[in-house]
């Protein structure tokens, strides 16, 4: 699942590509947002974690993974 953070007073969003359900992530941001956890804690699909500060949180977008094409595609 592809997800996308925006961050308050940062230029550039946070894109990542997770194992996590859609509900798990969604969870995690309501806890966050809900004062429950200071951090937005989530895993991408290497592995790696990537923590937001929850007051820094401007939007999170959840969306389905992209496929990324290598090479070119003659178009008849």
């Amino acid at each position: 699942m592809e997800v996308k953070i925006g961050v308050q007073h940062a230029p550039r969003e946070i894109v990542l590509e997770s194992a996590q359900t859609a509900e798990e992530v969604e969870d995690s941001v309501t806890e966050a947002l809900a004062g429950k956890a200071k951090l937005l804690s989530l895993t991408d699909e290497h592995g790696r974690k990537v923590l937001v500060p929850a007051e820094r949180i401007a939007y999170v977008e959840l969306g389905e993974p992209t496929t990324r094409r290598v090479g070119f595609n003659a178009a008849l």
